[in-house]
């Protein structure tokens, strides 16, 4: 047997019987010969931890824009934080952690520089709208690889495309994910406010403190360890109805005081117009994409300004716009 083959027999005996097993796979879109060391959900998180999309998540905002300082989150490192702690939850459980790893890091492949600001702002100029759940599922089905697409098993895209909202993953693995991500973005976004001065850990109600802990680390234990005591066994992802309750009552409280705050959204406006403006810019004058950046229209045009604009970093969405709207010096 193949290496392979041993760790798919070893998964049958060893993960829980909801578990997506490697060899029960629906496949890919595409057939293609079998790895002789890695099972096919190690060789979809691989082929997402070497695409290029995966690399520029560490120059996209996640709720600050361009703060100043080596520490705040960047997207890149929100969906090491989501993978983490999403591993931990699915090796409790006896689920599939190279599948939960797989969807953990390509689930916010698709989204937009400045976070949730430039989705909006796509959105609200697109026709068919945008979400950047569904703009993961195109980066890896359509625009990696040079148009060719990663070519990933059904278990990965469903739980990309079902990380946030709407309808569940078809895995227990995609739902953890879904979990884990909301676990760690409420507490890395608390971390990073009482960073910015926005926020101090005695303002977050008493209530919460008491039943979630004081800090980060006993949050996340809290959360943790109520997602799998109350997952054992069950073909169901869920915490403890009084600890979610909880956990509930603090995403409002971070809502109220910090997605937004006056001081945290300062400049989101701004991010907003920007992205609109080159939106408008793109649709108006697609052959500019083409001949002066390199980015093909191979779709209608408002999908391929979505595609390229989606896939721009902080950086080089200023950059550009820069290009375009700001007038440069007169050279003799």
């Amino acid at each position: 047997m193949t290496v392979r083959e041993i760790y798919e027999n070893r998964e049958a005996e060893f993960l829980s019987r909801y578990a997506a097993k490697s060899r029960d796979s629906q496949g890919r879109r595409a057939p293609i010969v079998p790895c002789p060391i890695r099972t096919c959900y190690q060789r979809d998180r691989d082929r997402i931890l070497h695409c290029k999309s995966f690399r520029r998540l560490k120059h996209k905002t996640q709720v600050f824009l361009a703060p100043k300082g080596d520490h705040y989150r960047t997207r890149l490192t929100h969906t090491l934080e989501v993978s983490q702690i999403a591993r931990t939850i699915s090796r409790a459980l006896y689920l599939n952690e190279d599948l939960t790893e797989a969807i953990a890091l390509g689930h916010d492949l698709g989204h937009t520089p400045y976070g949730h600001a430039g989705e909006r702002a796509l959105n609200a100029v697109a026709p068919n709208g945008f979400a950047h759940y569904r703009q993961s599922l195109r980066v890896v089905d359509v625009l990696e690889n040079d148009g060719k697409g990663l070519n990933l098993t059904y278990e990965v895209r469903n739980g990309i495309l079902c990380h946030t909202k709407g309808e569940e993953a078809a895995t227990l693995e995609g739902r953890v994910v879904r979990i884990a991500d909301r676990i760690a973005y409420i507490n890395h976004d608390i971390d990073d406010a009482i960073r910015a001065g926005v926020l101090k850990n005695s303002d977050i109600p008493s209530d919460i403190r008491k039943g979630l802990g004081e800090g980060r680390t006993d949050r996340i234990d809290t959360l943790v360890m109520s997602v799998i005591e109350s997952s054992t066994d069950k073909p169901e992802i869920k915490m403890h109805d009084d600890v979610f309750a909880l956990f509930d009552s603090l995403h409002r409280f971070m809502f109220d005081r910090v997605y937004t705050n006056s001081i945290a959204k300062a400049e989101e406006g701004k991010a907003v117009d920007m992205i609109m403006r080159l939106y408008i810019y793109f649709c108006e004058h697609p052959d500019v994409m083409e001949k002066r950046f390199n980015f093909a229209v191979t779709d209608s045009v408002a999908t391929s300004v979505c595609d390229f604009i989606a896939g721009m970093s902080d950086n080089y969405a200023v950059e550009v716009y820069e290009s375009i709207f700001v007038p440069k010096g007169w050279m003799i």
